[in-house]
């Protein structure tokens, strides 16, 4: 009797030290989440190259550029994910989030020269878009986010996924032509573009609970896109000016030859 005794109290202690490591163990973070942050968005965009070919040709076609440029501003991030414990000290995730805010770039400050073939722009003349931009928006991103715990409320993670973003290209509203101190102003047909660019993710953060599930984070990314490029057709009106006596159709290209996002985001979530 008392050797069965002494059994059940071994078993019913081994069972409490167990469950007891295993509390120990388990991360806070184990489970789903839902989170927002803000912070600074950089959004760097590179030198655009660009060509405009009427037909018939009537003397206009043209070669564009415009220098790089990088905008940003405090972004409003929305994210869900859910955290797989693999072990005491490792969580596997699966995340996405959501940037509710708009970026717009400055005036993209376009130079214009002759195509090859082409005069109409004069020797000293100076030939210019105005009004063009960039702006960003609906970005959403799915990754991977491996995570290490430090203890059970605090956790280091990384983040690789993919990333989307709506790129619209607000075309140039107007063209000014500059020779010997005097200036002309044309209004152009203006519009916009709007694509999707795909990309990449990568990421580093850590989280560290408050109480009772509430939760600041800390984290940096980086999203890097495919070269935005756009193409339009508009009429080329009569313009007497540079000797254009009809109308004719002009095809024109804008290629930027990057598009890269840097985030520095804080904020505040809830494990469940």
């Amino acid at each position: 009797m008392k050797k069965k005794l002494k059994l059940s109290l071994l078993s019913s202690l081994l069972v409490i030290g167990f469950s007891g490591t295993n509390a120990q163990s388990q991360s806070s973070f184990a489970g789903f989440y839902g989170q927002v942050s803000t912070g600074y968005e950089s959004n760097q965009l590179g030198s655009m190259s660009g060509s405009a070919y009427a037909t018939p040709n009537v003397n206009t076609d043209l070669f564009s550029s415009a220098p790089s440029q990088t905008f940003g501003g405090a972004p409003l991030v929305l994210g869900v994910g859910y955290y797989w414990q693999a072990n005491d000290k490792w969580l596997i995730g699966l995340g996405a989030d959501y940037s509710a805010l708009s970026q717009t770039s400055s005036n993209i400050s376009i130079n214009r020269t002759n195509a090859f073939g082409n005069t109409s722009i004069v020797a000293g003349e100076t030939a210019s878009g105005n009004g063009a931009s960039m702006q960003l928006s609906n970005r959403f991103n799915l990754f991977l986010t491996p995570a290490y715990a430090i203890d059970k409320d605090k956790l280091v993670y990384i983040k690789a996924g993919y990333s989307q973003v709506s790129a619209q290209y607000n075309r140039a509203t107007s063209a000014t032509t500059s020779l010997n101190g005097v200036s002309k102003t044309i209004a152009g047909t203006g519009g916009n573009q709007s694509i999707n660019q795909g990309g990449y993710l990568v990421g580093l953060g850590y989280k560290q609970i408050i109480t009772s599930g509430l939760y600041g984070f800390v984290e940096g990314n980086y999203m890097g896109y495919s070269s935005p490029s756009y193409s339009y057709q508009t009429t080329k009106p009569i313009d007497t000016l540079h000797g254009i006596t009809s109308n004719s159709t002009k095809v024109a290209t804008n290629n930027f030859s990057s598009l890269n996002t840097y985030q520095l985001l804080i904020g505040v979530g809830y494990a469940f």
